[in-house]
């Protein structure tokens, strides 16, 4: 009679038989820089998450670190926004001088920038307006300048995270083009219109000024639609694939790491963030074992990265 309780009789025989482990070689850790001095704010809906000057980031940069954690993603607030974003290729755009000044002062992070407009432009959509759409080919043209910026800034890897056709094309071709050759991609892939998204939304100041974003990102009802997508952006030239969210879309997360030999990475987004934390005050949780179950299922799914707000907390558990 096979009795599988007899690999679960205690914890040593549980580690030894554990399929799926976390590691903090799996964490990226997203950050919110602001444009501006003494800027230190907690975002009401996300709690122990700030929005950081660079006068004051250091205290956050410097922990980061101490926990071994090998990578940020930037996101961007600028001071002024217009109607095409142009902050986002300026050299003395918040993401560019971030980038230089984490490459000076912490040079073993490893950065990673968030590729978008909707933090930088007045409509709050993800790139060039015309007749109340986001026009996808001018869209890509500014696209390739923002990457341009990022790379003689210093980047370790670009993330577009825009959903337009052709970004990972348009992208490539410009970094070939100014002799970045080595700059890796990494491809918002799978990103769906989901409704997880309120509180970054929240924190980046990045809410539509009108309508939604439904025609340029994914529906959640295809899931063949990401196989597809996961094609176009390996041919392209692709590095890593993103699914985003996480945690309602580990189907994703397992047919991409099924049917592709690409890294994937999956984004556990804010509002997956939010609703443990919210949980956890009110008592209704405990914080720290749903928010571990919750990252190994990403991991088991698939996920070789988990871009998450609660690197840091992950980090702290996997060091003891």
């Amino acid at each position: 009679m096979h009795r599988s309780r007899r690999l679960r009789k205690n914890e040593n025989i549980r580690r030894l038989v554990r399929e799926t482990k976390l590691s903090v070689d799996d964490l990226v850790y997203p950050l919110f820089i602001e444009s501006g001095q003494n800027i230190e704010t907690e975002i009401t809906s996300m709690p122990g998450i700030n929005r950081y000057s660079l006068d004051s980031i250091g205290k956050e940069l410097k922990e980061i670190v101490s926990l071994n954690i090998p990578a940020v993603m930037l996101f961007g607030i600028p001071s002024e926004k217009d109607e095409e974003g142009t902050e986002t290729w300026s050299d003395e755009g918040i993401i560019q001088q971030a980038v230089r000044y984490i490459k000076k002062n912490y040079p073993s992070l490893y950065i990673i920038t968030d590729v978008c407009f909707c933090e930088y432009t007045s409509h709050g959509h993800c790139g060039v307006i015309r007749n109340n759409t986001v026009e996808n080919d001018m869209t890509l043209a500014n696209i390739a300048k923002q990457v341009v910026s990022h790379a003689m800034a210093g980047v370790d890897m670009v993330a577009p995270s825009g959903m337009m056709d052709g970004t990972v094309q348009a992208i490539r071709q410009a970094l070939d083009h100014y002799g970045f050759y080595d700059l890796p991609i990494m491809a918002y892939t799978v990103k769906y219109a989901s409704s997880f998204y309120e509180p970054f939304r929240d924190a980046a100041g990045a809410t539509p000024g009108f309508g939604n974003r439904k025609t340029y990102q994914m529906d959640s009802s295809n899931r063949n639609e990401a196989l597809r997508r996961a094609t176009y952006d390996i041919d392209e030239g692709a590095d890593i694939l993103i699914v985003k969210p996480a945690m309602t879309y580990l189907d994703i997360v397992r047919d991409l790491k099924n049917n592709f030999n690409t890294p994937i990475a999956c984004y556990n987004v804010s509002g997956e963030y939010s609703m443990i934390k919210a949980a956890t005050e009110k008592g209704w949780i405990d914080g720290k074992k749903i928010m571990l179950e919750s990252l190994l299922s990403m991991k088991r799914a698939g996920a070789d990265i988990i871009i998450t707000y609660f690197a840091k907390e992950m980090a702290k558990i996997l060091s003891k």
